[in-house]
């Protein structure tokens, strides 16, 4: 009986202390996670963009992904005093949380990925404002807008140089490489896409690494909970 016990102590503490490791990191990957949302939802030069081009639903997937790493760091803390304390209340809550943060995470990294990706809901928001752009182009605001975009990402048009030759309009020098003088093959939206791609795949890595410590806690959480109620079982067994 007493080896019995001895075994079932060091699994218990095994299982215990792996989960509070497994926090730990979990606290890492939420405070990483809410610094790149913020980073990304601050970042002056990029928020105009999307405000100009009125593609700001990208911002949806960021507001679910700052939340609920917000909740994740507490949450974290819960965790690992739930685990050294060995209270199966404050085990089932924190499964609960597991639960509902790998499900907010999923959620929030897909409608980022919506909003970020090729062949994505980003992308008819892109064309539609570039293609106003264009063919306004003659307007300042137009044209300033235009050569910002072009200049800085390397592009021309919303879906290459022929936009302004089917609009009889001439080239303008941001759709040009300034070292070898060619235009630019690749519309902006397309560059765009891929630039906002960039911007968000450590971000969606990041968030989808939390959701799967988010699995593993919660199933270990659940192994320590039995853990204990069988500890407790044998505990009241020897006391008869």
């Amino acid at each position: 009986m007493a080896a019995t016990e001895n075994t079932l102590e060091k699994q218990i503490g095994c299982v215990k202390y792996t989960l509070f490791c497994f926090n730990i990191v979990a606290w890492m990957l939420a405070t990483s996670l809410f610094a790149l949302t913020v980073w990304l939802r601050a970042e002056p030069g990029f928020n105009e963009w999307l405000k100009i081009l009125q593609a700001e639903s990208f911002y949806i997937g960021v507001y679910i992904l700052i939340a609920i790493s917000i909740i994740m760091m507490a949450v974290s803390f819960l965790g690992c005093l739930s685990a050294l304390m060995e209270n199966t209340l404050a085990l089932f809550v924190f499964i609960g949380t597991q639960i509902f943060g790998f499900i907010v995470t999923i959620a929030g990294s897909a409608i980022l990925m919506q909003y970020s990706t090729m062949h994505s809901s980003l992308q008819p928001l892109l064309q539609v404002s570039l293609s106003n752009f264009v063919s306004t182009s003659e307007q300042p605001y137009s044209s300033y807008v235009l050569n910002m975009i072009q200049e800085n990402v390397g592009c021309c048009g919303a879906s290459g140089p022929w936009d302004y030759l089917n609009l009889r309009q001439p080239l303008p020098s941001s759709c040009r490489d300034t070292v070898s003088g060619n235009a630019f093959f690749n519309g902006c939206v397309d560059e765009l896409t891929w630039f906002f791609e960039g911007k968000t795949s450590w971000i969606v890595a990041i968030a989808l690494g939390l959701g799967m410590l988010n699995v593993i806690s919660a199933v270990m959480s659940l192994v320590l909970v039995q853990a204990v109620k069988k500890e407790e079982e044998e505990v009241q067994a020897y006391r008869r």
